[in-house]
């Protein structure tokens, strides 16, 4: 996939798959440190991330937007920023713009702006509660 296409518009919260761009990090605060340069997963990053609890606990990952074909579509626009947006309070964004290697093909900077970017590292792709087993290994 062609990801420095800026036809492609990029999910910021997308599935690990190898040929996807890790975004970041999450800290152990529970915010995203942001990678700087594109990083592109490939096959042994995919091996070694599903050791241990879910890679998208641990890392943010950037892909195709695939539009409908994804639960969070709402027919017209990507629903996780919206919901992020809303409940999110002010005082909680940060006042600068993280470095971001996706933001020109952002889907949630597309849809609101630099907004988006002052919310996105406190989103967390995989926030289900960890399973007995991941919790021992901790």
């Amino acid at each position: 996939m062609n990801r420095t296409n800026p036809s492609v518009v990029l999910c910021p919260s997308a599935p690990m798959e190898e040929g996807a761009i890790l975004v970041g990090i999450v800290l152990a605060d529970g915010k995203v440190a942001f990678a700087p340069d594109r990083i592109e997963v490939n096959a042994d990053f995919v091996a070694s991330a599903r050791e241990g609890r879910s890679p998208e606990k641990r890392f943010r990952f950037g892909g195709v937007c695939v539009k409908s074909g994804c639960r969070q579509w709402t027919g017209t626009r990507c629903g996780v920023i919206d919901h992020v947006l809303e409940v999110v309070p002010t005082e909680s964004r940060t006042d600068y713009l993280p470095e971001c290697s996706i933001r020109d093909q952002c889907r949630w900077f597309a849809q609101s702006g630099s907004e988006a970017c002052r919310v996105c590292t406190l989103v967390v792709t995989d926030t289900r509660r960890d399973s007995v087993a991941e919790a021992v290994e901790k």
